[in-house]
């Protein structure tokens, strides 16, 4: 019994030393931020296991006590950074510095809803739409969504081509990009809907204007900026199916997505989806043959650390479009009754059936990108882009061979490399610089039977910036930057002998023609452009006020629809006609916005003036009867233009369930050589919206909707006179291109529940109707307004399943 006490005494004693030795061990730590060192106050400092944990002082400074050697794994997170996990050996009293990527608002980070959204500008217009808005127009387009935001409309052919329209500015100078990757998709055509699937992405911001020069100095109108979800990096997986039915199409839209991530870094994702809607309907008549097939997949695999990170992701998207079957006509006669008829020459019972005049587009992309950060210095980025658009446009043709038999048969494809340099170790001052070259080629098949609308063509170009803004003080900042861009344009063409000479090509471009055949020549076109763009502006806080001014100048080289367009835009149902002579447009533009950021009554004034040298547009010359129907005639031009117009967002707080939100926005342009006002320039609108939340009962959420537009009041006379045959005689008619259609009101109203399922998914349920009163209107930006009226009411019921 002695020796056996004896034993137990010594064990006490040998654990109590050994407790002593290793469970007393102190770590003395500190959390600084990755870019520049400084300390980081009130990260929290967590073992894994334990309930020990820790808060940095004012010094980045934290001690942990009480333990035990070996290793333990620590978590450290921050509220403005990207929360990270280790291992610490612990071998006696111990010493670990740790450090964070910090995202203030300095930074240019700001919160919207459940998603991060780095802002491209610090000084100029930029408006933003979040995950929850971009799910209500799932079964939609990217220009529906757009129409959320003031300042931003569309330019339609039907219902189904939606453009957007920033500040009353389109196509070519508009630029999207898609997860870091500048689309490349023949956006030439006001006809040409943008080729990204809306399901795809979860953040998406508008740059009016072109002052985030990273993406290009030729966006004269702004820059739309569309990125999927970021991905958490700890082991899970997660996903969502949104299902939408619409009455007005009869149809709808199934969208799924998949994300698997790990703490390691690793991750993927894939998300598909598929849209399907018959001939749409007016208030009155079946809108015949404007149904729409819509297919589309993403996927991404990548790894992501605080220093490293790469990427591979690839897109799919196949659109088939119905074109109004009315907007193509066979005489003239007919096109001049259709253009003053109250409803469309062709209306058909409701049909699945997607006949010709069709497009059919489908769009690949892929690319790989990395990042590296360099300690103290800031991230270098690298990334190789793909993309492939073919483009299918389908006339109603004679003869059985040509029914399946497109058109227009147009291949671009688009090699694309960037890199770029982020200085941004001192939080005061960031610089940004980079370089993009891209080579390009564009195959129009010559099996289509019908003269190339397009010719092929290489395009090559290369440029260059630097970026910077400079934090004067907590309340001033300024920033500024430059950019250069080169061109070339390198064409292979065949124009009619008499169009040739008639336009004094000959006279003015004898070294690109190459041969003479018949009433034939073969031309080849070869410009280079010098394009210069820049930016400068400041922003200024004080209290809840901020006050941004922006200065920007931007250079566009003309698209080669604008240069060599010659013949059938069979989907645009028009004649349209290019010029060689066309230069580069540049841009001078000043905006300002004054807003209220915190409090029950919210708002922002946006008013800009820009002056356009060179500014091209699309004008009506008159009516032409070709083999495949009577079309009107559309020509580019050249001229100076000036354009101004203001933003206005109010929002107000009422109680904490009942709030409101106010939009108007005007915009005018003059032609400066004619003194008149510019073609296709949105007309002033007034958005309204009254939102009741109640989230105790399954986060209940009514918005009711109120849109008005204005007639358009200023626009260009581009009326003519022609002559018709009516009862066997000739008579001379007028034909109005011009006059706009009446000013109208729109309602909608969507209701949306939340219902918990299991402590993992979830269900959202959403109902959503538009144009409630199912009133007759006709758009002024819609080209098929002068053949139909618009969308009469729809209802769309949606269900969204998490898990």
């Amino acid at each position: 019994m002695r020796y056996l006490s004896l034993l137990i005494a010594v064990l006490l004693f040998n654990y109590q030393s050994l407790h002593a030795q290793t469970c007393e061990r102190i770590l003395i730590g500190e959390v600084v931020d990755f870019h520049d060192g400084r300390p980081l106050f009130g990260a929290i400092i967590t073992v894994e296991g334990m309930e020990e944990s820790a808060v940095t002082d004012f010094n980045g400074k934290f001690t942990l006590k009480g333990l035990c050697d070996g290793r333990i794994t620590l978590r450290v997170s921050h509220p403005d950074c990207e929360n990270i996990t280790t291992e610490v050996d612990i071998q006696g009293d111990t010493f670990e510095r740790f450090r964070l990527e910090h995202h203030m608002e300095e930074l240019g980070e700001v919160v919207v809803t459940e998603s991060r959204i780095i802002k491209e500008t610090k000084t100029a217009q930029e408006q933003l739409i979040n995950k929850a808005t971009l799910e209500r127009y799932s079964g939609q387009n990217l220009g529906d969504a757009l129409k959320e935001l003031s300042g931003v409309s569309t330019l339609n052919t039907g219902n189904t081509i939606v453009k957007p329209v920033i500040q009353g500015l389109h196509s070519s100078r508009v630029v999207l990009m898609n997860n870091g990757v500048r689309m490349q998709d023949q956006e030439w055509g006001s006809e040409h809907a943008p080729n990204l699937d809306l399901n795809s992405i979860s953040r998406l911001s508008v740059v009016k204007g072109s002052a985030a020069l990273k993406y290009g100095g030729d966006a004269i109108g702004g820059i739309i900026i569309a990125n999927p979800e970021r991905v958490v990096l700890k082991d899970t997986l997660y996903g969502n199916i949104i299902l939408t039915g619409a009455t007005n199409g009869r149809g709808g839209a199934l969208t799924s997505s998949l994300v698997k991530g790990y703490r390691s870094g690793w991750y993927a994702k894939v998300q598909g989806s598929l849209k399907r809607y018959g001939d749409f309907e007016a208030p009155n008549y079946v809108l015949s043959n404007t149904g729409v097939f819509e297919k589309g997949l993403t996927g991404a695999v990548g790894y992501r650390s605080l220093g490293f990170g790469v990427e591979t992701f690839y897109s799919y998207y196949n659109n088939e479009i119905g074109i109004l079957r009315a907007s193509h006509i066979g005489n003239v006669d007919d096109l001049v009754r259709a253009l003053n008829s109250e409803e469309p020459l062709v209306i058909r019972d409701h049909t699945y059936e997607i006949l010709a005049p069709k497009q059919d587009v489908q769009h690949h992309l892929a690319k790989v990108n990395l990042f590296k950060r360099v300690e103290g210095l800031g991230r270098w980025n690298l990334q190789y882009d793909f993309q492939k658009n073919n483009r299918l446009e389908f006339d109603i043709r004679r003869g059985e061979d040509n029914k399946d038999r497109p058109s227009l048969d147009l291949t671009l494809t688009t090699h694309t490399l960037n890199t770029d340099f982020e200085f941004d170790a001192n939080r005061d001052f960031n610089l940004n610089t980079g370089l993009r070259a891209m080579a390009q080629t564009n195959f129009p098949n010559p099996s289509t039977g019908v003269r190339r609308l397009i010719p092929d063509y290489d395009r090559w170009d290369l440029g260059g910036f630097v970026t910077a803004d400079y934090r004067l003080n907590s309340s001033w900042l300024i920033e500024a930057g430059i950019r250069y861009d080169f061109t070339r344009m390198d064409a292979q063409k065949f124009y009619d002998l008499e169009d040739w000479q008639g336009e004094g090509y000959d006279v003015e471009y004898p070294e690109f023609e190459r041969e003479v055949s018949g009433n034939q020549i073969l031309v080849n076109p070869v410009f280079d452009y010098h394009n210069f763009s820049g930016v400068i502006g400041t922003n200024y806080s004080i209290g809840d006020y901020r006050l941004l001014l922006n200065y920007s100048m931007a250079s566009r080289a003309p698209n080669p629809s604008e240069l060599f367009s010659d013949g059938l835009h069979h989907s645009a149902a028009a004649i349209e006609t290019g010029g060689l002579d066309i230069s580069s447009e540049v841009s001078h533009k000043i905006s300002a916005s004054f807003e209220k950021r915190r409090g029950m009554f919210r708002f922002n004034l946006a008013p800009f003036i820009s002056h356009i040298n060179g500014f091209i547009q699309l004008e009506p010359r008159g009516l032409e009867q070709t083999i495949r129907g009577a079309f009107p005639v559309w020509k580019y031009r050249q001229t100076d233009a000036n354009m101004l117009g203001i933003d206005i967002d109010v929002d107000l707080e009422y109680t904490g369930q009942l709030s409101s939100a106010h939009s108007f926005s005007y915009v005018y342009g003059e032609d400066l050589e004619r003194e008149v006002p510019l073609m296709d320039i949105p007309a002033a609108n007034f958005s309204n919206r009254l939102s009741y939340q109640l989230t105790g009962f399954h986060n209940l959420n009514v918005n009711l909707r109120s849109d008005y537009v204005f007639e358009q009041v200023n626009f260009p006379d581009n009326n003519f006179d022609i002559n018709i045959i009516e009862n066997g005689e000739q008579v001379l008619t007028t034909v109005d291109l011009s006059t706009p259609p009446p000013a109208y009101h729109l309602l909608g109203m969507d209701i949306s529940m939340d219902f918990d399922l299991s402590p993992e998914s979830g269900l959202r349920l959403t109902l959503i109707g538009s144009n409630l009163l199912n009133t007759e209107y006709r758009d002024y930006l819609n080209r098929q307004r002068f053949y139909a009226d618009n969308l009469g009411r729809n209802i769309q019921l949606q269900l969204k399943f998490n898990y």
